[in-house]
């Protein structure tokens, strides 16, 4: 990213700077103010910037102590440029800003994310491991296949975000308190100059109700996001149950040691995901009920909830892309936890079906059977004795078992299992290089889009400035 994007020096001051810029260059365009007031203005806005950068200068937030400092240099005629606004409308525009700079800081965390799952899902695409349905063992899966899971669930948080970005990226500014003024102020130049796509139409709705939707919008975005962030954590934390788990972190700087017990490798940052997820949750909450049951006009919801939600997922997102770009996957201890279980029984049924005409439910049955008994006798499913199978069968559906000991071993093979599956979305090759194919398409055009959008922005700034600079020499 950019580091024109970075967000430490792109604070509330900045934004009340850039504001005052576009203001001096609309009002000397449209003749609201004199072009040497709108010079000096420029020429004053140039020297209390500076000031403002040096080390341990304050940075007002507030429009009522930025006004006296160009007043001090330029004198009353400095607030020609005030015309027609407020700070209702400053103060919605900033919080635009704000809202954008970090949307889009996020929507390059979850670019860096969606790529990772990606990687590993071409890395380790045949790697066979266990997945499982209300924490008990299902079916076999090739980690492929849930890494492009987890990959589209972040592709929809994407897309839901990049949904949003033209109602944050739409200029309040020029509304003035709800209503506009009686001055000629060019709304739309307005935008323009500060990279806006429009100005938003009604100047009620611009300044004092669509904070509070766009806001929640982007909040609750985030608070999605945080959700599939949350279960990814939680999948890959189980495994440090495990005496010998298949996800592993390759990252001494992911894990640290007990101060008691010298066998511990306790993975601390995936404790620091997991809390940043509830607390992006929380922060997008905190967002709602900040403008819940508010009269439009008051200021509740036109603080920094939203934004600070933003910053929380930027930094679990900083987070998460650590862990994935140090995971590992054990494909060995994948595919023996998949041995130790009987996650391929279901297999079995579906083979007596569809290659000897056995009802599902019989098949079914007789699985389920075989699964007692064979947990009963502390047997692997590739240990029973195919003569218990035949006994057990024979017992169940009253008939001699229509598969010959081979056919009986295949079915219980998870590598075969996995590689059988046929359905749309599977975790078979085929659907499984179509899906990485289709999804790696997707982030290239949100990676092009993200480009794009940033030049843009990147330009128009420098545009204000240079037109800034040019209205402040003509006043030499």
């Amino acid at each position: 990213m950019p580091n024109t994007f970075a967000l430490e020096k792109r604070d509330i001051f900045f934004w009340l700077c850039q504001l005052d810029k576009a203001s001096t260059v609309m009002t000397v365009e449209e003749g609201i103010a004199p072009e040497n007031i709108g010079a000096q203005t420029a020429s004053a806005l140039r020297k209390i910037i500076a000031e403002a950068d040096l080390p341990g200068a304050e940075r007002p937030t507030d429009y009522l102590q930025v006004g006296p400092l160009l007043r001090a240099i330029v004198g009353p005629d400095s607030s020609r440029i005030h015309a027609g606004r407020s700070r209702q409308d400053i103060l919605a525009t900033v919080h635009r800003l704000l809202l954008r700079d970090r949307l889009l800081l996020v929507l390059h965390g979850l670019s860096e994310l969606r790529a990772g799952l990606l990687r590993l899902a071409a890395q380790y695409r045949t790697a066979v491991l266990p997945a499982y349905t209300n924490g008990v063992q299902a079916q076999p899966v090739s980690f492929g296949h849930l890494a492009l899971g987890y990959e589209a669930t972040l592709q929809r948080a994407s897309q839901r975000l990049t949904e949003a970005f033209p109602r944050v990226n739409s200029s309040p500014l020029g509304g003035a308190a709800l209503a506009t003024s009686s001055f000629p102020v060019n709304r739309t130049r307005l935008a323009e100059l500060l990279g806006f796509d429009q100005p938003v139409q009604n100047s009620f709705d611009a300044v004092q109700l669509s904070p509070i939707d766009v806001g929640f919008e982007v909040a609750a975005g985030a608070m999605g996001l945080a959700l599939s962030v949350g279960t990814f954590v939680q999948d890959v934390h189980a495994q440090f149950h495990h005496a010998k788990p298949w996800l592993l972190l390759d990252d001494d700087a992911l894990l640290a040691p007990s101060t008691l017990m010298p066998q511990k490798r306790n993975p601390v940052a995936l404790n620091r995901a997991r809390l940043l997820a509830s607390e992006v949750v929380g922060d997008g909450v905190s967002t709602a009920f900040a403008a819940h049951n508010v009269s439009s006009g008051l200021t509740d919801y036109k603080r920094g909830e939203a934004a600070r939600t933003l910053e929380r997922t930027v930094a679990m997102l900083a987070e998460v892309n650590a862990i994935v770009a140090a995971l590992r996957v054990d494909s060995a201890a994948a595919l023996a936890e998949v041995r130790a279980d009987y996650s391929t029984t279901s297999e079995l049924a579906n083979i007596l079906q569809r290659d000897a005409d056995v009802p599902f439910h019989t098949g079914h049955q007789f699985a389920s059977e075989l699964v007692t008994f064979g947990r009963g006798a502390g047997l692997l499913a590739d240990e029973i004795p195919f003569s218990e199978a035949q006994r057990i069968y024979r017992a169940t559906a009253g008939q001699e078992i229509p598969l010959d000991e081979t056919q009986f071993r295949s079915a219980l093979d998870p590598v075969a299992m996995v590689a059988g599956f046929r359905g749309l979305g599977g975790p078979q090759a085929a659907e499984f290089e179509r899906m990485h194919g289709d999804s790696a398409a997707i982030l290239a055009s949100d990676n092009d889009w993200l480009l794009d959008v940033e030049s843009r922005l990147s330009l128009t700034e420098a545009r204000l400035d240079t037109q800034l600079d040019a209205l402040a020499q003509s006043a030499n």
